[in-house]
């Protein structure tokens, strides 16, 4: 396995690459015939790069190929153009290349951030209109030994999508022998593979119907929305105004402010909180259900079965605690999305609209037998939230849920709670009864939203904020005393990075010139705020969640104590505030 980075310049290249059965570290500098050499030798090895699949892979080619890597550096980063569009010559260079990027990510620079890591670039920029001189390479290439090494990291923090992916490409070979080109593919590309799907078009996105257990006699206003031609659309284009609207029904069902669209239904009491016996009921696997139980897979699969007998598998697996299940589980889950995807060969854009109204409908039957005997809290596109009058009604929800369970072919899996805290759908924390914590430690409460969700290493933006919101309503401790009994300063970062819309970042009126920092709140009223200057306005605003008086640290930041510049009273106000956005005060 090859770790990897190329860095372009306009007269000058080089890439770095780890490669880690060697154990060393390969440097090449505009050498054209080194890199052939190592490809040739390496051609059967994995290539690991971070976005690597849309930038790194197709210079490596590129320089193989013998074209100017700059024209392709700008055919992809100015244009905006897909690589693989440049030339069909790269197919002579085939490279199993596998990309530690997610479509969600931020870039690398941010997780090296929120890694608490060093973030500063390169002082060479990358426009430079001559050769490069021998210490400004040398700089490059500290730079990007940097970025290799951050990038292994990341991987290793992310071995389990690899496994899993692996184990895609191993679902997809099919019982053949295993072809590593695969390791290429994305995860829906290898779910339309593995299913044996071939692509077809279709003209009827809309063709919708109910399903036939459907059992909806109060809020039939939503069956008429769904049947009124006029709605089967994504976004309307309302006059006067530039932005189209998108197409849902809003509506009150049970008390709840409503939301019926093609994504899904969303329903919940704002600035909710409360305490007493609350029962969360989840659909099990619902899409996969649903796909199953009504015929709702893409057509465009050799045979349906298959993704049944997938099914069956993996819950199999899941059950022995075999960890095989998590490639299946991809496959399952995946196949709903990219059944939107033009591009997939399981692009089924009906049976996607039909998977969504039919979870919808479902949930929304649900609500409507229980509804006179308990309070709707929210709703989600798989499951409900309740709170029943007293412990005892739990028999008389369980019969009405059994009779649904039955009806529709669905399963739920019911949680129970003493108390929630609720924003809105998106954001909410509920507290189990009994202890907090599971015999492994993990928590047994479920919090859901930016400002209370599990933080991970790679996802570690104002930690210490997120961690007195879920002290104060969990376990009732106040904000500041979490804010100030806390001396880690890594638990204090906010983490920024402007996107290509932006030219610059500006500190008070200095600028920055990485274009991702990490920012503290300070005590000193001398240091001024954070501004981003847009690229074509050229008018500075302020950089969202940032602190008035701020002082930057893009240097490594793990095991460093806080110092008496840090100004924790900013946090605390913070996270006050945050807590009168879920109406707690």
């Amino acid at each position: 396995m090859l770790f990897y980075d190329f860095e372009v310049f306009r007269y000058d290249w080089l890439v770095v690459i780890m490669d880690m059965a060697a154990k060393k570290e390969i440097v090449i500098v505009n050498d054209k015939a080194a890199l052939e050499k190592l490809y040739r030798e390496k051609v059967n090895d994995i290539w690991v790069g971070f976005n690597s699949r849309g930038y790194d892979q197709w210079i490596l080619k590129g320089i193989l190929c013998g074209f100017d890597p700059k024209k392709i550096n700008d055919y992809i980063i100015v244009r905006g153009q897909p690589g693989w569009k440049f030339s069909s010559l790269f197919r002579n260079y085939p490279l199993n290349n596998y990309d530690v990027m997610a479509n969600i990510d931020r870039g690398l620079k941010v997780f090296e951030g929120f890694m608490g890591n060093n973030i500063k670039e390169t002082s060479v920029p990358f426009d430079i209109p001559r050769k490069l001189t021998d210490e400004e390479i040398a700089d490059t290439i500290k730079y990007c030994k940097h970025d290799v090494q951050q990038t292994v990291e990341v991987f290793l923090k992310r071995k389990e999508d690899f496994e899993a992916h692996l184990g895609l490409v191993k679902l997809a070979c099919q019982g053949k022998g295993l072809d590593m080109s695969l390791i290429s593919k994305t995860k829906p590309q290898l779910s339309a593979i593995i299913l044996e799907a071939t692509q077809q078009y279709r003209d009827d996105e809309f063709d919708i119907d109910f399903p036939d257990t459907l059992r909806i006699e109060k809020y039939t206003a939503v069956l008429d929305w769904y049947r009124n031609p006029e709605n089967r659309c994504y976004y309307k284009h309302e006059p006067g105004k530039k932005t189209p609207k998108k197409t849902q029904l809003e509506i009150m069902v049970a008390g709840c402010p409503h939301q019926f669209g093609w994504g899904g239904v969303h329903g919940a009491l704002e600035k909710y909180q409360g305490e007493g016996y609350y029962l969360m009921a989840d659909v099990a696997s619902l899409y996969p259900s649903l796909m199953i139980r009504y015929n709702l897979h893409s057509r465009n699969m050799k045979d349906p079965k298959k993704y049944e007998e997938i099914y069956r598998t993996r819950l199999k697996l899941k059950a022995e605690g075999n960890p095989l299940q998590l490639p299946l589980k991809l496959v399952l889950n995946s196949t709903y999305g990219v059944m939107k995807d033009p591009s997939n060969g399981l692009y089924d854009p009906r049976q996607a609209n039909r998977v969504c109204v039919y979870g919808q409908l479902l949930i929304l039957d649900l609500i409507e037998k229980l509804e006179p005997y308990c309070q709707l809290i929210q709703s989600n596109t798989d499951g409900i939230l309740i709170k029943m009058q007293k412990p005892e009604d739990y028999y008389l929800i369980d019969d009405i849920c059994a009779e649904w369970e039955k009806r529709t072919g669905l399963t739920l899996e019911f949680d129970e709670y003493c108390k929630v805290f609720q924003k809105d759908v998106n954001n909410y924390v509920v507290v189990p009864h009994g202890e907090l914590f599971t015999d492994k430690g993990k928590p047994r409460w479920k919090s859901k939203g930016a400002y209370v969700k599990k933080l991970n290493p790679l996802d570690y933006d104002l930690p210490i904020i997120n961690q007195a919101l879920i002290d104060y309503m969990v376990k009732g401790i106040p904000v500041e005393k979490t804010i100030r009994d806390c001396n880690d300063l890594k638990e204090f970062q906010l983490v920024t990075k402007i996107s290509g819309k932006y030219d610059c970042i500006l500190h008070g009126d200095r600028v920055v010139n990485e274009k991702c920092i990490r920012i503290f709140a300070s005590k000193n009223p001398k240091k001024e705020g954070v501004k981003k200057v847009h690229a074509k306005t050229k008018k500075a605003a302020k950089i969202a969640n940032s602190p008035e008086h701020c002082f930057i640290w893009n240097d490594e930041v793990n095991g460093v104590q806080c110092p008496a510049e840090l100004d924790k009273q900013w946090y605390v106000d913070l996270a006050l505030k945050r807590l009168k956005d879920f109406g707690v005060i």
